[in-house]
């Protein structure tokens, strides 16, 4: 999955925005979304606050999970986060590189999160590609084995 695909998957999410327009409940294919009225709240998809937004038609709020004065010691979390990234990445280059020393023609990655199949997925894939490459390249032809003199 490649980052237009994680993000298409992210504007699903329903966000709360305060607008400043009037409007009757609309009808997709999503659901219903409104009725809008200037100052009350409605949860939409981020898809369309951002377009909103983009408009000038509404004011975004933050989710509760954002607020950073909500949580105690955010610095130290946000540094512990960090480090998890970096030895999740760090254990998936490790697990590349035994899978590249191997010669191995496929790979199982288990509990990987879209964001690091997004990171890494691009470069796996080449990888690949690359190694299949040289081994097709490597094998003798077999033309040149079936020759008899």
């Amino acid at each position: 999955m490649d980052a237009a695909e994680v993000e298409f998957l992210a504007e699903k999410e329903l966000v709360t925005i305060i607008p400043n327009f009037s409007l009757d409940k609309i009808y997709l294919i999503g659901g219903d979304l409104g009725p809008f009225n200037p100052g009350l709240p409605v949860e939409v998809p981020l898809w369309l606050a951002i377009n909103l937004k983009q408009r000038q038609k509404c004011r975004l709020l933050p989710p509760e999970w954002m607020d950073v004065d909500n949580v105690p010691k955010a610095d130290e979390i946000r540094t512990l986060i960090k480090d998890v990234w970096d030895t999740r990445i760090a254990k998936l280059r490790v697990s590349a590189d035994s899978f590249v020393r191997q010669q191995e023609a496929h790979a199982k990655l288990d509990n990987l999160t879209l964001m690091e199949i997004n990171t890494s997925g691009a470069f796996l894939t080449q990888a690949l590609n690359h190694m299949y490459k040289l081994r097709t390249n490597l094998q003798p032809s077999e033309s040149a084995q079936s020759q008899d003199f």
